[in-house]
């Protein structure tokens, strides 16, 4: 078994670091909010008091921060995870926070083996194990880090370093506009005079089939308890339209998309599921 370093236990972290800690592994965790850690530690992990002391812990750190900017910190910030990380160590970044961003703090961290490994998954998924998992590494690092990555869900790597990141968000740009259609497939159908069931049944047979089954309790019932936030989601969708520019595309869907989330965002919906953007579009309350 590893030494693994765990930290970011927000709604994804906290089930991914126990089923690792279940896996029999040797587990250092932290988190900026202390509370976080405690359930982890009654079951057995360590605890650390900040990132560097996090690392130095270990031979495997991960980490699963919900921003660029919160990622940039924990591992290059004061009493960051660069202070304790060198040659021997395996960095595993788990966050969305795309391609360039994780090149650039790679950058950074002389002889140390980083791989990404972003998921895809709700918090029940990730505590299953059942993440879908895109790694970007090279094949020598892959095969050192698969075995760890195994506990937590489906492994695949969909090529070099970088590869994972720019994976999770052409996936994430999916999910996003995904959900927006059903949003605006909905908001004209009401306008129509249709009946919204009627609609719901439709869409179960259409190309958006996935998203409807998987939401269409929330958008019945009005109660959006959060899988996956829809300020991350909103998130997402700036990193991809900001990656979409960089690399010379355009991407007016996935604009329109994220315009929706902002709004929804703005009106209370920010830490309620990203469905709950449906609401937004057909001028509804939405509830936790």
């Amino acid at each position: 078994m590893a030494k693994i370093a765990f930290l970011g236990l927000g709604q994804m972290g906290a089930p991914m670091a126990r089923r690792l800690l279940q896996a029999g592994h040797q587990l250092t965790v932290w988190d900026r909010t202390a509370d976080h850690a405690k359930s982890l530690a009654a079951e057995g992990a360590a605890v650390a008091g900040s990132p560097a002391q996090a690392g130095a812990a270990a031979e495997f750190v991960i980490t699963m921060l919900s921003t660029p900017d919160a990622l940039q910190d924990v591992v290059l910030g004061e009493n960051g995870l660069a202070r304790a990380l060198g040659a021997g160590h395996v960095y595993i970044d788990m966050s969305t926070v795309g391609p360039d961003t994780i090149r650039s703090i790679a950058g950074k961290l002389k002889g140390v083996a980083v791989v990404d490994a972003p998921v895809r998954g709700s918090v029940s998924v990730a505590t299953e194990g059942r993440l879908e998992i895109f790694v970007g590494a090279s094949d020598e690092d892959f095969e050192r880090v698969r075995p760890i990555l195994e506990s937590l869900g489906s492994v695949t790597r969909v090529g070099g370093f970088g590869a994972g990141a720019a994976m999770k968000l052409v996936a994430n740009l999916a999910l996003g506009t995904s959900i927006t259609a059903v949003g605006e497939a909905l908001g004209l159908a009401e306008g129509l005079g249709l009946d919204r069931a009627a609609v719901l049944n439709m869409l179960e047979g259409s190309p958006l089939a996935p998203m409807v089954r998987a939401k269409r309790a929330n958008i019945e019932s009005g109660h959006y308890p959060p899988a996956f936030k829809l300020r991350h989601a909103a998130k997402d969708l700036r990193l991809v339209i900001e990656a979409a520019a960089a690399a010379g595309r355009d991407v007016k869907v996935s604009s329109a998309s994220r315009a929706w989330l902002d709004s929804a965002a703005k009106s209370g919906a920010a830490d309620l599921d990203f469905s709950a953007v449906v609401a937004t579009i057909v001028g509804e309350e939405s509830q936790p």
